[in-house]
């Protein structure tokens, strides 16, 4: 594919930009980490605000996305200092410390696979499209695709699978139909899997709640990639990285995403977890995060019409609070006691 088809093919539009400009505050002098850079639609925004004294680092682990951005980011806003940085934001310690920066005032997670990968039909992504068995964020890596998955998991880790990320309730009847398929012949395409995975449910369900490989096809990708394990683990050093009122903004797209967003920013926003009839605090917890959005952001009606990719989208802020002394060493008349949200 060509290097200019490839830039055309990553000119999506960002979901929920404004709110997203909004929670991040980003000032001129700002240090911002895209981690899910894309074709940079949220980064070209924010380096608008930012000026020569400012940093935008981006994050991407697909070579294409890498290209079709830093082209954008160079024609467009060439002043500005960029460094974009091949690898998964679950390396974000190691991607952090390579960019050589102190600390960072605003995170971006824009979660899930991009339409523009979704378009490129040998990547395997979509259900769509006849391609291999791939579904790797990254396909230069020589790890685990998605044909390795469906042929060689037992039909118990495939319906755990289908069940959990995709929250699919026939994942039962489907893992047993791609047991029974492949033990004929190995599932090679994304052809094959459709067909086996529509074989597996029942034909009245079929005709209800759009394509019915989706939910599979979701649940795999999340398999291949260890998603849930990487969101985590860039999140936890995100929240390490992050300086004193920086921001961490994060848009999910599925319920599994929004719920270990929710949960480490409240965790983080815990503090003091002692009972309340201790007259000293003993546990030592202080928050390290304030939770901007008790509830998550969603799109309006009009940004969903006009882009459907932002129907399902949930943001969710947090801010680094300034450091403080740990509770202990308070005295008595000052312990503060946190409510879990």
């Amino acid at each position: 594919m060509a290097g200019d088809a490839l830039t055309t093919g990553y000119r999506h539009e960002p979901v929920m930009l404004q709110e997203v400009l909004e929670a991040l505050q980003v000032g001129r002098d700002s240090v911002v980490c895209d981690c899910t850079l894309g074709g940079a639609g949220h980064s070209l925004a924010m380096a608008a605000r930012l000026g020569t004294d400012g940093l935008l680092i981006g994050i991407d682990q697909d070579d294409m996305a890498l290209t079709a951005a830093g082209e954008r980011l160079d024609t467009s806003f060439p002043a500005t200092p960029h460094l974009l940085l091949k690898g998964n934001f679950g390396d974000l310690d190691e991607l952090l410390c390579r960019a050589e920066v102190p600390g960072v005032d605003a995170f971006l997670f824009d979660l899930g696979v991009s339409s523009p990968q979704l378009d490129i039909p040998e990547r395997g992504f979509s259900y769509n499209e006849e391609a291999p068995l791939d579904m790797r964020m990254d396909p230069g890596k020589r790890t685990k695709d998605a044909a390795e998955v469906v042929n060689t998991y037992t039909e118990a880790d495939l319906a755990r699978i289908l069940r959990v990320y995709g929250e699919e309730r026939f994942a039962r009847q489907i893992a047993r139909e791609i047991v029974r398929r492949r033990a004929t012949a190995p599932l090679e395409t994304t052809t094959d899997l459709v067909e086996v995975i529509k074989a597996g449910i029942p034909a009245a369900a079929r005709r209800h709640g759009g394509h019915p490989a989706k939910r599979s096809f979701q649940a795999i990708r999340i398999e291949v990639n260890r998603e849930l394990e990487v969101l985590e683990r860039g999140l936890e050093a995100a929240v390490r990285w992050l300086n004193p009122g920086g921001r961490i903004c994060v848009i999910s797209y599925h319920s599994l995403e929004d719920r270990i967003v929710k949960h480490l920013f409240q965790d983080r926003n815990q503090g003091c977890t002692c009972p309340p009839d201790i007259p000293v605090c003993v546990c030592g917890n202080v928050p390290v995060l304030k939770v901007i959005t008790r509830k998550p952001v969603v799109a309006s009606a009009d940004e969903v019409a006009r882009n459907p990719r932002a129907r399902s989208a949930k943001i969710r802020v947090a801010e680094r609070l300034e450091p403080e002394a740990p509770a202990s060493s308070r005295s008595p008349s000052s312990r503060q006691f946190t409510t879990r949200l």
